[in-house]
């Protein structure tokens, strides 16, 4: 199957309709009838600012990147996309083009 890899990258203690980012994008995907998601936080990073946040172990709440990212058709991430817009958050993302498929479709 033809599709895209889209990944968001969000600060861990980003928050956005009084929940964590990264769990507001994987239950609105949920919601729009995307087949998965996943969230990996990092363990350091920078982004457009250039401030690196790296984890130390005293860090209870980090403002560490968190990657979330879709396996999904092209319509699917055009609708997350213009989801993600018109609840008026401005994530950095990705998308590449990927094939994908299951290695044992019939067991």
């Amino acid at each position: 199957m033809q599709g895209c890899f889209l990944k968001f990258y969000v600060a861990e203690n980003r928050r956005h309709q009084h929940k964590l980012a990264y769990e507001w994008l994987l239950e609105e995907a949920k919601t729009l009838g995307l087949q998965g998601g996943s969230a990996f936080r990092a363990i350091a990073g920078f982004g457009r600012h250039g401030r690196l946040h790296e984890e130390h172990f005293f860090e209870l709440a980090g403002d560490l990147p968190v990657e979330v990212g879709f396996v999904v058709t092209n319509e699917e991430a055009d609708r997350l996309i213009a989801h993600i817009h018109d609840h008026g958050l401005n994530l950095f993302y990705l998308r590449v083009p990927v094939e994908y498929g299951f290695t044992n479709p019939d067991s």
